[in-house]
């Protein structure tokens, strides 16, 4: 069982920072891709960024690219998120996600963070 524990999420205004951290129970991540998803209340979850556990390949989604950079590092078994120049439509739970493909689509990534709230203010 993988575990998937979210950090780093709060306040912050229009124009600022975040870097989101998703750490993993366990090493044996290195055969998956880890995933950045994202949920607003009253919408469906939608994709923001996915990365392979090695780093060597990423992708984002086109509403974030220039923004938000996502990483990894393997030592530390964790995943980041930077945001940057965050906006109000930002605003949602942020939640990491681990699976075999890389992949926009949700229902292929099979474990799940808790989720971090993430809100930016006008």
């Amino acid at each position: 069982q993988v575990q998937l524990v979210e950090s780093g999420g709060g306040l912050v205004q229009a124009g600022g920072s975040l870097r989101l951290s998703c750490a993993a129970s366990r090493r044996a991540l290195s055969s998956y891709v880890m995933g950045w998803f994202r949920q607003a209340p009253g919408k469906e979850r939608e994709f923001v960024a996915a990365i392979t556990w090695n780093g060597a390949t990423t992708y984002s989604a086109d509403l974030v690219k220039g923004r938000f950079t996502i990483s990894s590092d393997n030592a530390k078994n964790t995943v980041y998120l930077q945001m940057n120049s965050l906006k109000p439509e930002d605003t949602a739970v942020y939640y990491c996600a681990a699976g075999r493909i890389m992949t926009m689509h949700p229902d292929s990534y099979a474990y799940w963070g808790q989720g971090t709230q993430v809100t930016v203010s006008s």
